[in-house]
């Protein structure tokens, strides 16, 4: 009889402990992170609620529409966290020699550059580089990746986007 008291109290404990509310899952704003879960101020916040990079037109330097937004929100973004300095690399697609894409991938990041700074962001938070073809985030040698590859992407430094 007390073996079949004790099981009934069993089912009766698992049946409760079934039927009882779980614990709430923390929040972003609990655990002091943005909306997307990323720290605010780190490399995952600037790619996932601003975006990182930017895109050229073939054997272009100059920034389109699109880029004009993009950079806006980096800037709003960087006045957000004065503390954070970043990279900016100019990147190319693999077509042209090694000296012409290291000088366009250095134009494009410097056009990065020059607009975040247009929009007071301090020129010393700023750092650029070129890879040229080195560094292509899209495998290919078709329209669509050249496409990709033709950018400038900005980092927090010390991070490494292209790894």
């Amino acid at each position: 009889m007390n073996f079949k008291a004790l099981g009934a109290l069993a089912g009766l404990a698992l049946l409760a402990a079934c039927s009882s509310t779980p614990a709430p899952a923390p929040t972003a704003e609990s655990s002091g992170a943005g909306a997307t879960g990323a720290v605010p101020g780190s490399e995952q916040d600037l790619v996932a609620d601003v975006g990182d990079r930017v895109f050229y037109g073939f054997n272009e330097a100059t920034l389109s529409s699109d880029a004009d937004a993009t950079l806006g929100r980096q800037s709003a973004w960087l006045a957000k966290y004065p503390s954070v300095n970043v990279l900016v690399a100019g990147n190319t697609d693999e077509r042209g020699t090694e000296t012409y894409n290291l000088a366009l991938g250095q134009k494009r990041a410097d056009a990065a550059r020059d607009y975040l700074v247009s929009q007071g962001v301090a020129t010393a938070r700023i750092t650029t580089i070129s890879y040229g073809k080195d560094k292509p985030v899209a495998p290919g040698n078709d329209e669509a990746a050249y496409q990709q590859n033709r950018n400038a992407i900005t980092s927090v430094a010390g991070s490494n986007p292209q790894s």
